[in-house]
């Protein structure tokens, strides 16, 4: 006999809950990631210093990233 989609998914969530699964942590590089990317939702991220407002999404993963790899050049000294 066949499950309903809803009894599939009961039983996993009932097996997730006794397999605890270890989670993984956030690198330095995912967490500036995510700041600039906060910053660009909450319209407050600068191109440069003091420079206008970014208001592209891919603006705003470039100096995402851009900045995230400063980081690791950093790391590495």
């Amino acid at each position: 006999m066949l499950s309903t989609p809803r009894k599939l998914v009961d039983n996993i969530q009932a097996i997730g809950q006794k397999i605890k699964m270890a989670s993984k942590k956030k690198t330095a590089y995912q967490k500036k990631i995510k700041s600039v990317m906060g910053e660009y939702g909450r319209g407050t991220l600068h191109s440069g210093k003091g420079g206008p407002v970014v208001k592209s999404k891919k603006q705003a993963i470039a100096i995402a990233i851009s900045s995230a790899s400063r980081l690791k050049k950093k790391r590495k000294k």
